[in-house]
Formats: structure tokens, C-alpha cells, sequence
């Protein structure tokens, strides 16, 4: 195994992910994000690609939750796709900055209804005293929509674009003794790739 560093970090990563959607048995777009709050405290959860082009990577949440919140305050993020089956894993470090309310709401239109429907009903991140509760809260919304195929998102939901400022690609390879390579801007559209010992 090698990696290409003749390519883009961006045109790698593509040729990587589609190796992974053939190999990954579910969710090959499954990432890592950490984020930051403003006190330094990290975390991190597992969250969903859902676009991405030579200008980021981009997940939708909510931006009432926990990681909207980190996010929206310090901008600072970390991605992480480990594929498993391919013994592969890209790094990416960037600024995340929220997509418009038109590419949020054309994303939104193709979700199933009923996740439409939890992302009005779900107060992410916030104290539930009950399970009913937010079944309820789902009956409600529903209702509120019923005969709708389609409806407006929630104001506080909408995506972030992820704009790298550096990738790793890496590869496992026998006795821990793996290639890594990382890649970091130039200037402009430039990237320098510079290999790391495993």
C-alpha cells in the first residue's frame, strides 16, 4: 500500500471514500467531530458527512445543542474517518462556518418525514424528564404538519462547513509500522505534503 501524494489532498480523500462506501459495511461517511468550548473543555461524538467539494466538509445538528453551541462560539473543529476494513484513516483539522439557510433547507427537504419531524421535536442536549415527553412533542409536530410533504426547518437547525486548514491520511501496515503523511496550505490552492513517522 502507498499513498499518492501526486494528488490533492481533496482528490485523495475522494478516492479513499469511495474505497470505503464499497468496503464499509454501514455509514461509511461516519466522522469523528471534536469541537472546543470556550473554556478549552474538548468533546467529541460521532456525526454524519453529508456534502462535501474542494471548499469543505459539511454536517447538519442542531445549533442549540452542545457541539452547535462549541461550535458557533470558537469555529475551531477536528474531523476524523477511520475505515476500518481498509485500515485507513483521514484527519482533518478547520474552521467550520454555517451554510446558508437555502443549501440548509434544501438538505432538510430530503430527509425522511419523521426526521424532519424530530428535528423540530427534539430540544437537543437538554434535561428530558421523560421518554413520553418527546414522544409527545413528535405527535405534536406531526400534527402540526400533517397533509405537508414538505415544511420549513427549525430556525436553530441548519449545517457547518468544515474548511480545512491541514489533513493526515494514514495507513496501517504490519508491526505498527505505518505511512502518514500530512498535508498543509501554502499559499492559495497549494498543498505540501510532508510524510511523519508512524
Amino acid at each position: 500500500m502507498t499513498i499518492n501524494i501526486e494528488l490533492s489532498p481533496f482528490d485523495l480523500f475522494d478516492k479513499w471514500y469511495e474505497e470505503a462506501k464499497e468496503a464499509e459495511p454501514s455509514d461509511p461517511n461516519a466522522m469523528t467531530l471534536a469541537s472546543v468550548s470556550v473554556d478549552g473543555k474538548p468533546s467529541a461524538r460521532i456525526v454524519l458527512l453529508k456534502e462535501w467539494d474542494k471548499d469543505g466538509y459539511v454536517f447538519y445538528t442542531n445549533f442549540e445543542s452542545r457541539k452547535g453551541q462549541e461550535v458557533l462560539a470558537t469555529k475551531n473543529v477536528a474531523i476524523c474517518f477511520h475505515w476500518k476494513s481498509l485500515k485507513k484513516q483521514i484527519r482533518i483539522e478547520g474552521i467550520a462556518t454555517p451554510v446558508s439557510d437555502e443549501q440548509a433547507q434544501a438538505y432538510f427537504d430530503t430527509r425522511p418525514r419523521m426526521s424532519r419531524i424530530g428535528a423540530w421535536a427534539s430540544m437537543q442536549s437538554q434535561p428530558l424528564d421523560k421518554r413520553e415527553t418527546f414522544e409527545q412533542r413528535i405527535k405534536d409536530f406531526d400534527t402540526k404538519f400533517d397533509g405537508q410533504e414538505y415544511f420549513p426547518k427549525p430556525p436553530h437547525w441548519s449545517g457547518f462547513r468544515v474548511t480545512p486548514e491541514n489533513f493526515e491520511f494514514w495507513e496501517e501496515l504490519d508491526f505498527r509500522l505505518h505511512n502518514r503523511f500530512i498535508f498543509t496550505q501554502k499559499d492559495g490552492d497549494d498543498w505540501i505534503a510532508q510524510r511523519l513517522y508512524p
